[in-house]
């Protein structure tokens, strides 16, 4: 019955359940030519079963089916790796790089730490708000507090990196500023000795031109005369002020343009002369040119107005005349004059020999003499140039005068401008007429005002960039040399001004160095010391001991009342008397012995103010009993820590009566 069905996997159970054995490892051939398995034959016609290399079993029911099931898990699907292998490439030791190239964040090897990113935080289109989510996404709170001391410590280095650029490009400067005054001194004094040249040349040329003439017997007379009257600089000045009224009686309104001053006279008149049309070349007016050392003039001829009811008649005619008004006057050092007979054409040539023209920024004039000969315009080009020259050699040398006055008192009071709060000492300078050059002997060498004013700039530059140790030295050098000025106390006291101002700039920046670290003992000792050498004593205890006040109260508000009086009481009473003995420690340390009656003073204060948080506390506890006992000993017992450093307080640690 069950041959004729066949064989099927839905066969009913039989009780007996079949054995499966372990898995065994199969090679990659056919299952044909499996080693261990031998594929049944028949002998005599009968089927026999199938052997096993190793092992034999009887054959059961469902064995194809348990043959089946054990090829199907001894298949072998993949070949493993061999972890064993050295010649693999190693892992990097790098940090790895997040896969953002915006940000850029480093990771590094530790998960526990966060570390700022220089490259990303200089991106000027970088978002904050989302570079901080993406960076302190997971962070904890001891990362926060890393990443936060990384950033204020990159954000001082960059600010430090900063001053020390600002005062690197101060210095370059001023260096290539004094170089570039050098040099404009050297190409002024290279333009003025090319315009004497050139000034010499011309004169040559002009005198060459103009014919020798007998003088006559008016010039020579002329000539002594002049002579006699410049026997004196005061003869010279008399006849030039009486030069300068003459030309004030006759050219009307001349007055106006040419006031007088000290210096000026009138160094050549000359009538013949006509003003011409620009543009048709035709007479306008006539004029007379009046050369002065500092000025040229103009002066035009008009009408002189008569009073018809004055006159009888026929004198009309004969009264009436002409002035000279007074029309354009110009300072030499703004004008040019030209010469146009080398200027005109072969055409125009005759018409323009004797004429000028006199050019003034963007106007024009034109003028021409009526004589035949060239005398005229000669001699006046002579004298314009000669006057000029002179001029600007008076100008240069007023330039040079007042260069040299920047080393007086004066200047040096200007540049400094804590100065202007001495109106005494600024009174006696603009007082004192007379005041020679100031001349310091320093190592042998004898140095003036402007070398001081280096010395004061050094210092500036000192006490910005903050070197303390350089630029106190720098002032107690400066002071000694003030105090060797004692033949010239004007010097002196500026000098002492400007340095008294340094110092106190000094002191500010060490006096906040010093509450900062009042809690070292050798950073107290050294800004103390600087302090004592700038001659600040008293501010330096005054700041330590504020600074040391500050500390005790904020640490004192840090202890909370969580319900426990006793514990409370301790902790108020450690931090008092630490930082008390703390304090007083570092006070002997740092200051000399006769001001350790403040320190005493101030830990009397503090003690004080303790015995008030003290009595407030035990206000609401019953004198005498266990937990007012308790926190008394344990006042005094942390009273007794003082006693180290000199001080014994623990008597005067007690809790006044409600009486007294």
């Amino acid at each position: 019955m069950e041959d004729k069905k066949g064989f099927s996997l839905r066969q009913k159970k039989s009780s007996r359940r079949p054995a499966i054995s372990a898995p065994k490892q199969l090679s990659n051939q056919s299952t044909t030519a499996h080693p261990t398995y031998q594929a049944p034959h028949r002998v005599n016609g009968l089927k026999e079963k199938p052997t096993h290399a190793n092992t034999e079993r009887p054959s059961r029911p469902g064995e194809k089916t348990a043959d089946l099931i054990k090829r199907r898990y001894s298949t072998r699907f993949a070949q493993l790796p061999d972890f064993n292998q050295t010649d693999a490439p190693p892992l990097p030791n790098g940090r790895l790089q997040t896969e953002n190239p915006k940000l850029n964040l480093p990771v590094s090897g530790s998960a526990h730490s966060v570390n700022v990113d220089v490259a990303a935080l200089k991106d000027p289109k970088l978002d904050p708000e989302s570079y901080a989510t993406t960076v302190l996404a997971d962070a904890s709170d001891q990362q926060l507090r890393e990443y936060q001391t990384s950033l204020r410590k990159l954000k001082n280095r960059a600010s430090t990196d900063l001053q020390q650029n600002v005062f690197q490009n101060r210095s370059q400067f001023i260096k290539i500023s004094k170089d570039a005054e050098k040099l404009n001194n050297e190409m002024r004094t290279l333009r003025s000795q090319l315009a004497e040249v050139s000034t010499s040349v011309s004169n040559l040329m002009l005198r060459a031109n103009i014919p020798e003439s007998r003088p006559t017997q008016d010039d020579m007379a002329t000539r002594s005369r002049k002579q006699a009257n410049r026997s004196s600089r005061a003869d010279l000045q008399n006849m030039w002020n009486v030069q300068l009224h003459e030309l004030w009686k006759h050219v009307e309104g001349s007055q106006k343009y040419l006031p007088a001053i000290p210096g000026r006279h009138v160094i050549s008149e000359q009538s013949q002369w006509v003003e011409l049309d620009a543009a048709t070349w035709r007479t306008k007016k006539r004029a007379r040119i009046i050369l002065l050392n500092d000025h040229l003039m103009v002066a035009i001829e008009h009408k002189r107005r008569v009073d018809p009811s004055t006159l009888k008649n026929g004198e009309r005619e004969k009264k009436a005349g002409t002035k000279l008004v007074a029309e354009k006057c110009w300072a030499l050092q703004d004008i040019d004059i030209l010469d146009l007979a080398s200027m005109a054409n072969t055409r125009d040539k005759d018409e323009m020999t004797n004429a000028i023209n006199i050019r003034c920024g963007h106007e024009s004039f034109t003028y021409r003499s009526d004589r035949s000969s060239t005398s005229d315009k000669t001699k006046l080009l002579s004298d314009f140039r000669m006057a000029s020259e002179e001029l600007r050699r008076a100008l240069r040398a007023n330039t040079e005068t007042s260069a040299k006055g920047t080393d007086t008192m004066n200047y040096y009071a200007a540049r400094d401008p804590t100065l202007s709060q001495k109106t005494d000492l600024l009174r006696s300078l603009s007082n004192s007429k007379n005041r020679p050059e100031v001349l310091i002997e320093v190592d042998g060498n004898q140095r003036n005002l402007r070398w001081v004013e280096g010395q004061i700039d050094e210092l500036d530059i000192e006490v910005a960039l903050q070197h303390f140790e350089d630029a106190v030295r720098h002032v107690e050098s400066l002071r000694k040399l003030a105090r060797g000025l004692n033949g010239n106390t004007i010097a002196q006291d500026l000098i002492v001004t400007k340095v008294d101002g340094r110092a106190n700039k000094l002191a500010d920046l060490v006096v906040q160095r010093l509450k900062d670290t009042h809690s070292f003992s050798n950073a107290t000792q050294t800004n103390v010391a600087w302090l004592v050498r700038l001659g600040f004593d008293d501010r330096a205890r005054e700041s330590f001991l504020q600074a040391r006040s500050d500390a005790i109260t904020k640490r004192a508000r840090q202890c909370i009342f969580e319900g426990d009086l006793r514990d409370y009481i301790f902790q108020v009473s450690f931090v008092y008397f630490t930082l008390m003995k703390n304090t007083v420690n570092i006070f002997q340390r740092c200051f000399p012995t006769l001001m350790m009656s403040a320190c005493v003073k101030w830990a009397k204060e503090h003690l004080d103010g303790f015995i008030v948080i003290l009595s407030r506390q035990l206000s609401s506890v019953q004198r005498g009993s266990p937990t007012w006992n308790e926190c008394m000993d344990q006042a005094k017992a942390h009273a007794m820590m003082v006693n180290d450093v000199g001080l014994d307080f623990k008597g005067l640690v007690r809790v006044p009566d409600e009486d007294s």
